[in-house]
């Protein structure tokens, strides 16, 4: 199933706008979130808890995919350094002894610009695609009403 059939079928379901908006934005939210490889789960409990379609919050989750996360996760990491004040990525690295522990090492002061980073484009991402997903649901409702009253007269 293609990405915008999948999109599609989240107007097709019988919940009400805010319902749909909602589903969507958490989705979003843990889409961004630095819990890689738990994203799905993470949606789909929260979906669960507050009582929303779990699977609008599954395809909300990705917007971030394998081909977008690299740069999402970039653009997190570079806005949690501007917010936090971090300014170098690597203070300098001696590329002949490295390891997996040396570039761990290395990049522990970027763990908290990137869950900032993650974090608060997460948090802004999901309050816009509320407001976009929202809008679209209740035009289209609309249009289903509007062509389902001319089917029944």
């Amino acid at each position: 199933m293609g990405y915008l059939k999948k999109f599609k079928s989240v107007l097709y379901t019988d919940d009400t706008p805010h319902k749909i908006a909602s589903s969507f934005a958490f989705g979003v939210f843990w889409g961004f979130s630095p819990l890689l490889g738990l994203h799905t789960i993470m949606a789909f409990f929260t979906a669960w808890l507050f009582g929303l379609n779990r699977f609008i919050a599954v395809v909300g989750v990705y917007v971030t995919n394998p081909w977008t996360i690299i740069p999402a996760y970039t653009f997190c990491l570079w806005v949690g350094m501007k917010v936090t004040g971090v300014r170098h990525l690597f203070t300098g690295i001696d590329w002949d002894s490295i390891t997996f522990v040396y570039l761990i090492h290395e990049m522990k002061h970027l763990l908290w610009p990137f869950i900032v980073g993650t974090t608060l484009v997460g948090v802004i991402s999901a309050i816009i695609s509320y407001f976009i997903i929202y809008h679209i649901a209740v035009r289209y409702q609309k249009k289903r009403a509007r062509v389902g009253q001319c089917r029944i007269g």
